[in-house]
């Protein structure tokens, strides 16, 4: 259930875009289509820069003076809000003196733009004047207590967008720009690390199989498309290696397989257990990258024994395993990055815990209408 929204791409996304099919060896078509934008609008941003170069893209669509109109008004708040600190000089440090100021300049300035100069919460400054609580503000005091117990819920993982689907899933009516607000308020912020660099096991390895998948991501059902890749975790005692198969469908991890070394019994094991927990249908197809692991006998006999068609993304293209490469980022940057394993069992205990509870249980996917996969899988049933 995909929302309806037009999506807006602004000036960096625009030339990113073009750069990208400037110095790519694929035809415009085969770009906009990894995109995920028709063909023509991407022809359009690439004509626009040959005419009139980058600045084709204004940052907001703004006019020249427009922005000068922009600038004044932010320039005369900027003066009203020192002439309120001038003001407040001659009072005494403190909070109660600070209300005090406030209360003395109520007539001349806003009242939250005083309290926001001062440092001061408008909620504590309306109770210190003996004012009830406004309706809002009540409301914001129990999604704030909600929002703070789905922090915790989430692991710390979750910005607005979720926490907003999350807020409604438990049954809070609210806006993205309010819980934005509430969080940015009270310094509740999800996550947030440097991306991390995928897995590739180099040696002699058999002709790829072709791609396809061609980044058809969208599939209308389960056990359709599997896709598959590897990564590692760091311990005190070296690499963990992990493996995993996902349902394209679902974007669920219905087979995984650690281990301390890299060969074709880790990604055996993925396939075996996907194969166990799940039904098989005629035409399943599954997509990897060119990793040796994939395309040596062992597994290319696994996939021919259950009747699975197999996939390959072109060499160096991590855009055709986007999913699993998605997959990959939010472990590691939700749970990988925060974490210090002290051995391989320990992290894979951790593994263990994100992938089967957190992520596919329970972490809302924006692709999936801010479901976790589970949820999503139990509307087909």
């Amino acid at each position: 259930m995909m929302s309806g929204k037009r999506r807006k791409f602004d000036r960096d996304y625009k030339l990113s875009a073009v750069r990208l099919l400037e110095s790519s060896e694929e035809t415009l078509e085969q770009v906009s289509r990894g995109l995920g934008i028709s063909s023509s609008m991407l022809r359009r941003w690439r004509n626009q820069i040959r005419q009139r170069g980058p600045e084709s893209f204004s940052e907001s669509g703004r006019t020249e003076r427009s922005e000068v109109l922009r600038l004044r008004r932010e320039n005369k708040d900027l003066r009203r809000q020192l002439e309120f600190l001038k003001k407040t000089l001659g009072f005494e440090a403190g909070v109660k003196r600070k209300y005090q100021a406030i209360v003395v300049q109520a007539g001349d300035y806003p009242t939250h733009e005083m309290c926001r100069l001062l440092g001061l919460s408008r909620s504590a400054y309306y109770r210190w004047r003996g004012y009830p609580e406004s309706k809002r503000q009540e409301e914001d005091k129990r999604l704030l207590e909600a929002i703070r117990e789905i922090h915790r819920f989430a692991r710390e993982t979750y910005g607005s967008p979720r926490m907003k689907a999350e807020l409604h899933g438990r049954g809070h009516r609210c806006g993205r720009n309010r819980v934005a607000r509430i969080m940015r308020e009270n310094d509740i912020m999800a996550k947030t690390t440097a991306r991390f660099r995928g897995l590739t096991k180099s040696g002699r390895k058999q002709p790829p199989a072709p791609n396809l998948l061609d980044r058809k991501f969208q599939v209308t059902a389960p056990n359709r498309v599997w896709v598959s890749d590897i990564t590692y975790v760091p311990t005190a005692e070296g690499f963990l290696y992990l493996a995993v198969v996902l349902d394209l469908f679902s974007r669920r991890v219905v087979g995984w397989g650690m281990s301390s070394r890299l060969s074709p019994e880790l990604v055996g094991t993925a396939l075996q257990q996907a194969l166990a927990r799940r039904d098989t249908t005629p035409g399943l197809l599954h997509h990897s990258d060119q990793d040796i692991l994939y395309s040596c006998g062992f597994y290319q006999r696994l996939l021919a024994d259950h009747g699975i068609e197999c996939s390959m993304s072109r060499k160096g293209n991590c855009y055709d395993n986007a999913v699993a490469e998605s997959f990959f980022g939010s472990l590691k940057n939700e749970l990988v990055a925060f974490e210090r394993f002290a051995s391989r069992d320990q992290a894979a205990l951790k593994l263990f815990d994100w992938i089967e509870v957190f992520y596919n249980g329970m972490r809302r996917h924006s692709t999936l209408d801010y479901q976790s996969p589970v949820d999503y899988e139990k509307q087909i049933q």
